[in-house]
This record gives structure tokens, sequence and C-alpha cells, in this order.
């Protein structure tokens, strides 16, 4: 399969219907999304998988209609307006407070599904985690709740750095606020002090750790955001060519090579967002369905990484450990 096809797979506009079966006999979801499809492919598989387990399968009772903003969240709300224009069924942004924001204000009627790592509440996506109301329901990751967590894990790593820095998406404001905000509290606690760099394009982020390597910072905490997760190759590229102890808020990052991550499962983020669409398109109201929050957390551990960058890892943090990636 070429790039070409591999993408229009994921895109699904043109989906292949049964015999006898025509797009306009099957509910549409609209998926909004700040990235790009590639680096979000096996994400999509999870949101599939949720979908079936509801009862629904593209391209046989139910059809996607995907809109990627490939990093430019100025792009979302006027993607939200088309999807709402197109009148779907459901909206789900499966990433991002920006686009959970973007889709609510662009309908207060067709129900949408969200996934966002900022307290949904404080941000104004909804009333309340237990009860919703309004038109929107979905998933707290708590990715921007975990940043003292993460910023702990790293001085457990790097017990004597001095210098601590922190990535944030200036773009997607909310987050990037709550996340240095939390940073900065839990750094005080430790008699540290977090110095800010912010990025909103690949080569900002470039500009960032050139910046942070200048300023000799010991180590590195990345903040939560969808265009991280978008350029996560780049990140972990630049983060051990530069030898620099770094805390990821996936674990896709140590998959592909970061030092260390901490978070709630992606997969069964997406999984939960594919269930809880899959339930509003058999009638159930998003104002009536609680926000899903996750009650586990996993910690992951890159030791061929480790060795690379010349860092031992204490055994108090393997212990801790839900996977070492030898």
């Amino acid at each position: 399969m070429n790039r070409r096809e591999f993408i229009t797979l994921l895109s699904g506009a043109a989906a292949a219907w049964p015999l006898g079966v025509s797009a306009q006999q099957v509910p549409v979801i609209g998926f909004l999304h700040p990235g790009s499809a590639e680096p979000n492919a096996s994400l999509l598989a999870a949101f599939r998988k949720g979908l079936a387990e509801a009862g629904y399968t593209e391209g046989k009772n139910v059809a996607i209609e995907f809109r990627w903003a490939h990093g430019e969240n100025s792009r979302l709300g006027e993607m939200a307006a088309d999807l709402v224009q197109r009148q779907v069924a459901v909206i789900v942004t499966p990433i991002g407070t920006v686009t959970a924001l973007a889709a609510k204000t662009a309908t207060s009627t067709i129900p949408i599904v969200f996934s966002a790592g900022t307290d949904p509440v404080k941000a104004g996506i909804v009333a309340s985690l237990r009860r919703p109301g309004g038109n929107v329901t979905g998933v707290n990751y708590m990715a921007a709740e975990l940043s003292a967590k993460r910023l702990s894990l790293l001085r457990e790593l790097t017990p004597r750095a001095a210098r601590i820095a922190l990535l944030v998406n200036p773009a997607n404001p909310v987050p990037a606020e709550s996340i240095t905000k939390d940073t900065e509290a839990a750094a005080g606690t430790i008699g540290r002090h977090i110095e800010v760099y912010k990025a909103e394009t690949s080569r900002e982020i470039e500009m960032a750790f050139d910046a942070l390597m200048q300023n000799r910072a010991d180590a590195l905490v990345i903040g939560a955001d969808p265009l991280f997760i978008d350029r996560c190759v780049q990140i972990v590229t630049l983060a051990t060519r530069y030898l620099l102890p770094t805390v990821h808020f996936l674990r896709e990052f140590a998959e592909i090579g970061g030092l260390m991550s901490y978070g709630a499962s992606d997969f069964g983020r997406y999984r939960e967002g594919g269930v809880y669409t899959g339930r509003i398109l058999k009638g159930e109201k998003p104002a009536d369905m609680p926000v899903v929050q996750p009650t586990q957390f996993e910690l992951v551990i890159n030791l061929s990484t480790a060795r690379a960058i010349g860092m031992t890892i204490p055994p108090s943090l393997l212990a801790q450990a839900n996977e070492v990636i030898e």
C-alpha cells in the first residue's frame, strides 16, 4: 500500500458501502482532530474498536467524516462549522481542549464526544463531571493534572537537576496555562525553578531545544498537547541528540525512543470515545452521560534510551514502572 492509499484509507471519506445500502441510510460521525492522520493511525483503530463494541462498523452501519487540522488550531472553528452544516449525527473531538471548545462553539444541538487532558469543568466544556448537561460529554484523561507527578518522577531520576525546562504550546492556551501553573507550583515545593519554553510549530520546537540547551537545562518536561504528539519523532530525536533526560505524557513517546512517560492509556481513551459515540447513536443523551476519567496510569521507561544518553535509572524508579523497554 502506498502513502496516498494509506491516507485515503485513514480519511475514510469514500467508504465502500455494502450492496443495497446508501450513505444516506446510516448516521455520519464528524471526527475533528487538531493533528494529522498518520501519527494517529493506531489510536484511530482504538476509536473504531470502541465503536464496534457499541455495535457500529464504519462502512457498514455508520460513516465517518474526517477533518484534520494538521497542527493549525486556527482552522478548527471553520472545520467544526462545516461538520455542523453537513448535519452529522455526532461530532467527536478525540484530543485537545481547544478542539472540544471549537465544536461546542459551533453547535448547541448536535451531540459532542470530547477527549481532553484539562479539567473540562474549569475549561468550560461541561457543567459537571457527573452530569455534563447540554450536548457535550466525553473523556478527561487528566494530562494536565499529572504534570506535578511527571516532575516528581523526573526529580527522582535526576535529583541534582537544578534547571528544569517545560515545553508547552501557546496555541492551546487553556492546557498550556494549567500545565505551567501546576508544574511551577510543584517545582516550588521541591525548591526548583521551572523555565518555560513555548512552541507551536516544528520550527519553534527546534528553536526551543536550541534555547534550552544554550541555557544549560538539566532536564525537560513535555507538556501534554496534540501538536507534540504529531511531532513526537522530532521531540524524541532532539532530546536524545542533546542527551537530555525527558519525561513525556504518553507511552507512545517511550515506545519510539523517549526516555520516560507517565499518563493514562491513549488507546483506552480513544476506545472509550468510540463506545460513548456508539451509545449516543443508539439514543442516549450526552447530558446524562458522566465524563469518563481514568483510574489507572502507566509509567514506561526506555532503558535503551537511558543507556544512549548516559543515564542510570534508579532501582526505586524501575520498581514503579509498569513497563520497561529494553
